[in-house]
């Protein structure tokens, strides 16, 4: 009878455990998720981190989250912030984009995937931050779904942040009240609220908020990129992940350029005042004539991104960085050949016969090409480049470096696109099942390569592992890469020459 009794409550201790995750009390209240049907995974989706943005705290810092009572079911997406409805265009399917609907300004929500079955197991943990080129975007696109991480040891957590008029808007009058002088760059301050948000909370979900990466692709890399550079992100994450974007142009907008151009924005539909700016509806905002995007505000990024790094300001983290082979967005015509080694001798003077020599243009094709390729290395390559190099020659933290090479399977129009642009985001996280392509075999493998390399980094700032082709670290007398396509392999990166031209601030 005794052993019969200390086996039953052996049983109930076990259930108890199993099901310990399936409510999470944060500083907000308790939350409850979603199994997976085999009941390994708990999902919890459209987890407030901060309260809604709207009325007097539009264009405001994220504020604290209105405590509840009882469970609050956490099992559906948050809304989307405020944009454009979502149309597939370009190289762009529908599961690229963020659902239809709900689309609102308040939107600062968050989703977590576990696979702990008891807080306290402190799993690492990977943050997720979206592109769109910040005017639009969502943590709700399918393919960043954090099933398939969670299923490799890894709490993964999608952060939503506002965008275009809603996230990077300055004004004099938002300055002046801000408490902290400074206006503009609320989508990044939304980031750093989630990532606040995670130091106090994960715990509870099995994560370990001393072992952080924060991970992003296009605008959402370049806010990597400024989340490193910032001081109000100190202590945040240990590891960056940044897929093709970085800010390293010295181009970004000051905080006095950014108010003059919010007040003439606000002129534009027909406001005066801060005042008359809140009280119009979201689609009025949406109309304004804003130009969208981090600026150097003296408070979220004290100066451009680039000095921060050149003077070695930066948080020191480990970098796992890249970009795509075929990822060039060309935003004017396709020149023919003499028209473009014309523009070559233009652009860069004494260094034009080299650059076309990486850059050939020895026919229309050809120049079309060369054109392409100079587009992806101008927007991104260069910038990606810089990022590399500046933290390992500053020893900054371990760098590995990755070129994205798979010409991602499409029929129709999608056949034509390449590695293009996005591309690499559903193989790295092991989402290939949300996207409707003719995936072949070397697809399927490819992106488990992808994914146990990001795991791995993720948990140790390392990406090696068993049965994986060793990747070196990147240094900056070898620079050596990642090649990721068809074939996997280490190679020194094959266009330094071209982007040590390229690179903004020369650094090699």
């Amino acid at each position: 009878m005794k052993i019969a009794l200390q086996s039953f409550v052996f049983v109930l201790a076990s259930l108890a455990t199993a099901s310990a995750l399936d409510v999470v009390t944060t500083q907000s209240g308790r939350v409850s998720g979603t199994k997976t049907a085999d009941g390994e995974i708990t999902s919890f989706k459209g987890v407030p981190f901060a309260a809604p943005p709207v009325g007097d705290l539009r264009w405001k810092a994220p504020q604290p989250v209105k405590p509840w009572d009882g469970v609050r079911e956490c099992t559906k997406l948050g809304a989307s912030p405020m944009q454009g409805k979502p149309a597939p265009f370009s190289m762009w399917s529908k599961e690229f984009l963020i659902p239809d609907e709900p689309i609102s300004e308040d939107c600062l929500y968050l989703n977590v995937w576990t696979g702990a079955k008891s807080a306290g197991e402190k799993r690492p943990v990977l943050v997720w931050i979206y592109g769109g080129g910040f005017s639009s975007g969502g943590s709700g696109c399918p393919i960043y779904d954090g099933e398939a991480m969670a299923r490799k040891g890894i709490v993964f957590v999608s952060i939503n942040y506002r965008v275009g008029p809603f996230g990077f808007f300055a004004h004099p009058e938002l300055t002046k009240e801000s408490g902290y002088n400074a206006s503009g760059n609320y989508g990044l301050l939304d980031q750093i609220g989630g990532l606040k948000w995670v130091q106090e909370n994960i715990s509870g979900f099995g994560g370990d908020p001393k072992n952080v990466t924060i991970a992003g692709q296009s605008a959402g890399s370049m806010s990597v990129n400024c989340l490193v550079a910032s001081p109000l992100a100190k202590s945040l994450f240990e590891r960056a992940i940044g897929e093709s974007g970085a800010s390293f142009s010295r181009n970004q907008m000051s905080l006095e350029a950014a108010e003059k151009a919010g007040v003439e924005a606000a002129k534009s539909v027909g406001a005066s005042s801060l005042a008359e700016l809140r009280a119009k509806s979201s689609d009025e905002i949406m109309k304004m004539r804003s130009r969208g995007g981090p600026i150097i505000d003296g408070y979220v990024l004290p100066e451009q991104v680039a000095d921060i790094f050149a003077a070695g300001k930066q948080n020191k983290v480990d970098l796992l960085t890249g970009w795509n082979q075929d990822e060039g967005l060309m935003f004017g015509p396709i020149r023919k050949a003499e028209e473009f080694k014309e523009q070559m001798k233009q652009r860069y003077g004494d260094n034009a016969e080299k650059m076309l020599a990486f850059y050939p243009a020895t026919d229309d094709e050809l120049a079309a090409q060369s054109q392409r390729d100079l587009s992806r290395d101008m927007i991104f390559g260069a910038a990606n480049y810089t990022w590399a190099n500046a933290t390992a020659q500053q020893g900054a933290g371990q760098v590995y470096v990755y070129r994205f090479t798979r010409k991602v399977p499409g029929t129709g129009e999608y056949a034509k696109y390449g590695a293009f642009h996005t591309g690499e985001v559903p193989y790295a996280y092991d989402n290939l099942k949300f996207v409707d392509r003719p995936w072949q075999p070397v697809d399927h493998e490819l992106a488990k390569k992808m994914s146990s390399y990001w795991a791995n980094f993720i948990k140790t700032g390392n990406p090696n592992g068993d049965e994986l082709t060793d990747w070196p670290a990147y240094e900056s007398a070898t620079k050596n890469v990642m090649i990721l396509g068809a074939t996997v392999e280490a190679k020194p990166l094959p266009d330094r020459a071209a982007l040590d031209i390229l690179a903004p601030n020369r650094q090699r």
